[in-house]
């Protein structure tokens, strides 16, 4: 049996995998998102050493990100001061779970609306992450939904998620609970959202394939069974809600083949660093495969 290689390890393998499959130094802008996997992500880039990074512009997806691009000595560019008509050429970002079917569980460290607005401006968005994340649904052991609210709002918020299922959601409090809640930067602050793992569509047909149509699964939240994206779509629809860490729908791919410029949230693929050093590569439309790590 071969050895382990640690958690640490695992994220620089995915990362280098990633950065060596879908970064393009002649990329105009790039952007990079929230989260200890990054860092590694943006070490990869400068060990290209390649000349036109320097001219690269990119695109952080909040305070801590954009000290990650400061620190690496790159030109950082914040998303409002993207010239109108631009499209991100590629964004690189993490995730807390990511199931099947390439659909995300973001904001676990609270950055999920500015994450979600650098991936929708992205022609494609790559997820780095390591084996903990790759799970068959989400929800599987990330126990909870991060959702930014306008603190006005919490109260009314909490109890319309409690009416869709979720047990005991809460506004998430920082280190030092008499400082009260975590804020982002936007001032909003996160409810963490606790439900049942998500279903797949496939989950739906499958159910009703096999029982009669009056017990069949609708996923709509019926006995605590909800699909992914059909919750990502009421949660989003409580007023007071900013932004649902649930990475839905389509992916910047698909969205540019429908002709339309942004707007997927899904990543295309989804690089998984492996306890036996190797990566797990999940790529829409074509499945799982294991590449050698670095």
């Amino acid at each position: 049996m071969g050895s382990k290689v640690d958690i640490e390890t695992a994220k620089k393998n995915a990362a280098i995998r990633a950065v060596a499959d879908h970064f393009d130094p002649s990329a105009r802008y790039v952007g990079i998102g929230s989260g200890s996997t990054i860092v590694y992500v943006v070490e990869a880039i400068q060990a290209l050493n390649d000349d036109r990074i320097p001219r690269i512009n990119f695109v952080p997806t909040g305070y801590q990100s954009r000290q990650v691009i400061y620190n690496a000595g790159l030109q950082d560019t914040k998303f409002d001061s993207l010239p109108k008509g631009v499209t991100i050429d590629v964004a690189f970002d993490g995730a807390d779970e990511v199931d099947e079917d390439l659909n995300c569980v973001k904001g676990g460290g609270a950055c999920l609306y500015q994450e979600k607005l650098v991936a929708t401006h992205a022609r494609k968005f790559i997820c780095v992450a390591d084996h903990r994340k790759l799970q068959p649904r989400l929800l599987s052991k990330w126990p909870t939904i991060p959702i930014e609210v306008e603190p006005l709002a919490c109260r009314a918020v909490l109890e319309t998620l409690e009416s869709l299922g979720s047990d005991k959601p809460f506004i998430r409090e920082g280190p030092m609970q008499k400082a009260g809640p975590i804020k982002t930067d936007q001032d909003n602050f996160i409810i963490d959202a606790p439900f049942p793992t998500l279903l797949l569509p496939r989950d739906i047909e499958l159910s009703n394939s096999l029982h009669p149509a009056h017990v069949g699964v609708e996923g709509t939240g019926e006995d605590g069974k909800w699909e992914v994206e059909t919750l990502a779509k009421e949660i989003k629809g409580i007023e007071g809600v900013l932004s649902v860490g649930l990475f839905v729908g389509m992916n910047g791919e698909d969205v540019q083949n429908a002709g339309k410029k942004v707007g997927g949230q899904k990543p295309v693929a989804a690089y998984f660093g492996m306890e036996d050093g190797s990566v797990v590569v999940r790529r829409a439309g074509e499945g799982e495969r294991k590449v050698p790590g670095s």
